[in-house]
């Protein structure tokens, strides 16, 4: 059995990159999504420079299919999926700026092989700065893409979500950091103590969270089925796994996500994005923190 560290310096895979519009309407299966497994794709993000070669990353949270359509728009107004995850203390790059690799996902929609959409990060109750603090001192952080191909258009989002070690660490991620990763967004939505080692594919959460005006209602499953559980071809593994829990354990958040509140008038509301806005610049940042950037 081969468990191995990655090459943590390595460059982006040359794959299409970013969103890529759907041209087919959307059919959502009554799980919210479908397997990428079953069309040639995987729960496994892929990561360029790996020592061995091919390991991955776990799409361990999906925002289903089945949420509201405002959900799933990938926008900051009209309550849509950024506003959502600020919501939840989870905001856009330091700076809109990304210095570091990028993995990509083949969600076997027939879209293929895509880098991620956007890498989005803990903002620490700050959603203008926040972000900076957890590309310095670590914290909690995903990637993540849209299954909406022709060949599986459910419109879910798939997320692989992690808790990465300080800057000075090199952004390695901690123990159990994937299951962990996951289960402190699902406790952030649901304001409860996920426990982690004692899931089973029963667990079910709920929660409300508000950002701008939206105020957001959340339904937790967690299922089996679609990660195995296992340290095998999964990255930073050796420095993941514990005692206690494979690198993945198997579990995979699902989301249903609705919104129950809104503005009076939302066409109109201004809502300060700033997870995604570019503040004034930072000289001192820019020159000394953002060219070490790795993850």
């Amino acid at each position: 059995m081969a468990l191995a560290l990655d090459d943590h310096q390595r460059q982006p895979p040359s794959f299409p990159s970013l969103k890529r519009t759907s041209h087919t309407r959307r059919s959502v299966p009554s799980e919210g999504y479908y397997d990428p497994s079953s069309n040639g794709g995987s729960m496994l993000t892929i990561v360029d420079g790996t020592f061995p070669p091919g390991q991955g990353e776990p799409l361990n949270i999906i925002i289903s299919g089945n949420s509201d359509e405002a959900v799933l728009k990938d926008q900051e107004t009209d309550g849509g999926l950024r506003n959502y995850w600020l919501s939840f203390d989870y905001a856009g790059e330091c700076l809109g700026q990304h210095a570091g690799s990028q993995q990509a996902a083949n969600l076997g929609d027939n879209n293929g092989i895509l880098n991620e959409t956007d890498e989005i990060r803990y903002d620490y109750n700050d959603p203008q700065l926040g972000t900076c603090t957890e590309t310095i001192q670590g914290g909690g952080h995903f990637r993540y893409w849209t299954q909406n191909g022709p060949g599986a258009n459910s419109g879910a989002i798939f997320m692989a979500s992690s808790y990465e070690l300080p800057l000075t660490d090199g952004h390695d991620i901690v123990s159990n950091g994937y299951n962990l990763g996951r289960d402190w967004i699902i406790g952030n939505i649901t304001q409860t103590n996920i426990p982690t080692l004692n899931l089973t594919n029963s667990s079910s959460y709920s929660g409300t969270t508000s950002y701008g005006g939206y105020t957001y209602s959340t339904t937790v499953k967690y299922v089996t089925g679609l990660l195995n559980n296992t340290s095998v071809g999964i990255n930073h593994n050796l420095t993941v796994m514990t005692s206690s829990s494979n690198a993945t354990d198997g579990f995979v958040a699902v989301l249903e996500v609705k919104i129950t509140e809104k503005p009076a008038n939302s066409a109109d509301l201004l809502i300060p994005f700033f997870g995604w806005q570019l503040p004034p610049l930072l000289p001192l940042f820019f020159a000394t923190i953002l060219p070490l950037i790795s993850l």
